[in-house]
């Protein structure tokens, strides 16, 4: 259930209550809001007293202010991470039941991309160190094209095994699918 009745009143999820809400509170200050049960809830008190007005003691702050560990954010797996500049998606965050905040409780909010397609970036280095002359750094990482060409030209006469220890190392150079490393 979302409400759940016989409760403490200061454990009810935002949408189970309703509160006198004050938008001129200073900012980042702690701040007291008078609140009421909906109809259909029953709280009670820490003595374990049925109650249906309390108080909520909270921070001033809109919810799209929250730290982000008390939303959720919808992921996108349709954005490159390795790009530069890096890039965004406009992902949308809801609010977490227990927290109390000012205005809407559901927002909007650019996130940078940041998701794994499980390439490690150790195997990566180890494969360029041990077998970067025949391309499977390359090939692991899913640069098939880079990879054959590694592999029909020796490395680049172990030149191009050398830049991309290089590259590997600094994490210039990433999985193809634009993912992080792990």
């Amino acid at each position: 259930m979302k409400c759940p009745s016989n409760g403490l009143c200061s454990r009810l999820p935002a949408d189970c209550v309703d509160c006198a809400t004050n938008f001129s509170c200073v900012y980042g200050k702690p701040v007291t809001f008078d609140c009421t049960v909906k109809p259909s809830v029953t709280c009670v008190d820490q003595d374990f007293k049925s109650q249906r007005n309390f108080i909520i003691n909270m921070t001033c702050r809109f919810c799209w202010q929250l730290p982000e560990t008390d939303y959720e954010c919808s992921n996108s797996t349709s954005c490159m991470t390795v790009s530069c500049p890096r890039q965004r998606y406009l992902a949308n965050c809801t609010v977490w039941d227990h927290i109390h905040c000012l205005g809407n409780r559901t927002f909007p909010k650019m996130l940078y991309c940041n998701w794994t397609g499980g390439y490690k970036w150790s195997t990566a280095l180890a494969l360029s160190i041990t077998l970067g002359g025949f391309g499977a750094d390359r090939f692991y990482l899913g640069q098939w094209r880079e990879g054959l060409g590694k592999l029909f030209s020796f490395g680049g006469l172990g030149i191009w095994t050398l830049i991309d220890v290089l590259l590997i190392g600094v994490g210039y150079v990433g999985p193809a699918d634009g993912s992080l490393y792990i």
